[in-house]
């Protein structure tokens, strides 16, 4: 395969175990991994360099806001965010938090989140994001769990900090506001012994005080990343300084042999949440080379104008802004004249030949890059160059329209939390890694395992089995649960739980889930057999199969609805029919969501856990159309190939 090297032959099964495929490595890494860079040992060390480095460098930059109309950028520089590092460092250490202590962050990304962030890295504390994406109570449990003492939270967050009291009283000693604390809610949190502080008054405290910083190990834990992943509570990944290290050399031994490479000159767009390890390694690396990062304003609607006042060279990005990107464009394209229409579609087909071909994107169709798609590059601020996208796969029309379209390099990566992030990316003009993530990061190796009950053979023609990786950036362990850490490794080898089959050139396509879990395209898990067991619960609900897919932002649901009781409402309502005309009824489907929806909202499900969409089957699951096994295990496979087009029509009719 061109593009990965064998390290090692495959096993066969034995024992019980299933057969193993060989083990690959990235062919940048052919001789040996990226080497550690000269002085890096930890997440400190990342900025103390650059600042040594580029002191007088554009780092941290939000618009400014004049008359209620947003400004151009304004920026403080990798000095000027020292400074307050230290004085932050010192107020934080003067409340009693010595190193190893646990460090919340709560709220949108901004300047004083990567000043939060450095002052844990510059004292050895463990910074602990507080993600309330995880569902409701996973702020609370995250501050219980990991024995949070102080937490810096963005002032519009506070009342929702607030929900967490009494329980979180217990760790909890310090809250410091990102901006300014209102009377009342200094009262209301100091009633539980609380202490409460705006940003600038927690800034003073550090004045005249000095901290010896502790030696930074890298095997020392640099952040508690909890993610939801599985059913039940969310969970900590441990995520070491080497981890994020070994990642940056990979990262930069991957650029520098696409001959891509980072510079002090780059410009980032912060809006993924820092909460979660795909941005946060992102702005490590930007650090790390002296570059500038810029906050948007919060809004996804404003996020192509902020763009435009920023002018980012590296975009990262999740598939459902990518989507709305190409929808916007599509929309314009449409609303062009014939004449206009003509003229795309000819430039499109054209370069993408020239493409298919091995032409590079700046080589392909200069004249149409300039004539016909110079408009897509300056609409997202002129100077971007590479796009990136991660969290859940990219549909391949959208990545090779942008592709075509963009007259710079789309790539899609894939990685988890528990391997910080990156493992697989794809490559620039390889035209035939569309739909994949690409083969490994030159950091790991990687290799495939068996899961013979679902048919997939990691020694076969066609290998296809569960993922496994090892190497510096794979986590340590589950905070206090070994148990979950040990389901996991063996031998060394993290098992992803996703299924990935390798293609001719050595990129890797993800083509299942080992358990029923799956992102959503917005990058968020779905447990889909404890939200059937919650919407079993409905007095509507005899059977449910709840489906959803990483292309798509939202649950669509077939339902076998209880006769007894669709027949009593209809009959309240004035509807007739037989049993099978009521199911196609949509009132009747209305009615049905309706109380999906309210059992839902009852058991506190999370907004991305609600169904959007259902279709009434009046007859059950059975085992004669092979939808159930004998033991009424419900077959996804064969339920989504059945309803294909039941699915099909849920999501238009939904959209």
């Amino acid at each position: 395969m061109k593009y990965i090297i064998q390290v090692e032959p495959a096993k066969p099964a034995e024992d019980g175990k299933p057969s193993i495929g060989p083990v690959y490595r990235s062919a940048f890494a052919k001789d040996c991994f990226p080497p550690p860079i000269e002085g890096l040992d930890s997440c400190w060390d990342i900025f103390r360099m650059s600042v040594e480095k580029y002191p007088n460098n554009r780092m941290l930059g939000q618009r400014e806001i004049v008359n209620g109309k947003p400004g151009k950028y304004v920026w403080k520089t990798y000095k000027e965010v020292y400074n307050l590092v230290v004085k932050l460092g010192n107020s934080v250490r003067s409340c009693g938090i010595e190193e190893g202590g646990r460090c919340g962050i709560y709220g949108a990304n901004c300047a004083e989140w990567i000043i939060s962030m450095e002052a844990c890295n510059a004292h050895g504390l463990h910074c602990v994001p507080l993600n309330d994406t995880l569902g409701a109570g996973a702020v609370e449990f995250i501050i219980c769990h990991a024995e949070v003492t102080i937490t810096f939270v963005e002032e519009k967050k506070i009342p929702e900090l607030l929900k967490t009291f009494p329980n979180a009283a217990k760790s909890l000693k310090t809250i410091v506001s990102l901006g300014k604390v209102a009377p009342q809610q200094k009262d209301e949190i100091e009633k539980f012994g609380v202490a409460a502080y705006a940003w600038n008054d927690f800034l003073l405290l550090g004045d005249n005080k000095h901290f010896d910083l502790p030696v930074k190990r890298k095997s020392d834990i640099c952040t508690i990343m909890y993610t939801s992943g599985t059913t039940g509570d969310p969970k900590g990944v441990l995520i070491s300084n080497n981890n994020i290290v070994a990642l940056i050399a990979g990262v930069k031994h991957l650029l520098e042999s696409m001959n891509e490479s980072l510079t002090a000159n780059d410009v980032y767009l912060s809006y993924l949440p820092l909460a979660h390890i795909f941005d946060r390694v992102i702005e490590e690396c930007f650090i790390k080379h002296g570059a500038s990062i810029g906050f948007w304003r919060g809004d996804v609607k404003l996020l192509v104008e902020d763009m435009g006042a920023l002018k980012p060279t590296i975009f990262c990005a999740v598939p459902r802004v990518l989507d709305r990107i190409h929808s916007v464009f599509q929309e314009k394209i449409s609303a062009g004249s014939l004449m206009k229409q003509t003229m795309f579609n000819f430039a499109y087909s054209y370069k993408l030949r020239k493409l298919r071909k091995g032409l590079k994107h700046n080589e392909a169709a200069p004249i149409c890059g300039k004539i016909v798609f110079g408009k897509v590059k300056q609409r997202l601020g002129g100077n971007v160059r590479i796009i990136l996208s991660g969290a859940a796969p990219l549909a391949s029309h959208v990545e090779e329209f942008l592709r075509v379209v963009s007259c710079f390099h789309v790539l899609q990566g894939y990685g988890l939390t528990e391997t910080c992030a990156g493992t697989f990316v794809s490559l620039p003009h390889e035209m035939n890694m569309l739909g994949t993530v690409g083969p490994p990061v030159p950091n790991v190796d990687v290799r495939l395992e068996s899961v013979p009950e679902m048919g997939y053979g990691a020694v076969s023609a066609r290998p296809r089995g569960e993922v496994c990786v090892r190497g510096d950036t794979v986590f340590s362990g589950y905070y206090k649960r070994e148990d979950l850490t040990k389901e996991v490794f063996e031998d060394g080898w993290f098992h992803t739980g996703d299924i990935g089959e390798w293609q001719p050139n050595g990129s890797l396509k993800i083509i299942d889930r080992k358990k029923n879990i799956f992102k959503l395209s917005q990058g968020e898990y779905v447990a889909v057999e404890n939200l059937e067991n919650v919407y079993g619960l409905a007095s509507v609900t005899d059977l449910i199969w709840v489906y959803g897919n990483s292309f798509e932002s939202f649950l669509v649901a077939v339902v076998n609805p209880k006769e007894q009781a669709v027949k009593e409402w209809a009959q309240e309502h004035e509807i007739r029919g037989d049993f099978n005309s009521l199911c196609e009824d949509p009132k009747v489907k209305e009615y049905t969501l309706g109380e999906l929806v309210k059992i839902g909202t009852e058991k506190k499900l999370k907004g991305f856990e609600f169904i959007k969409a259902v279709h009434l089957d009046p007859k059950p699951f059975d085992m004669e159309r092979d939808l159930l096994t004998p033991t009424f295990k419900k077959k996804r496979p064969q339920l989504v190939k059945y309803y294909q087009n039941v699915i099909d029509n849920m999501y238009k009719s939904a959209k």
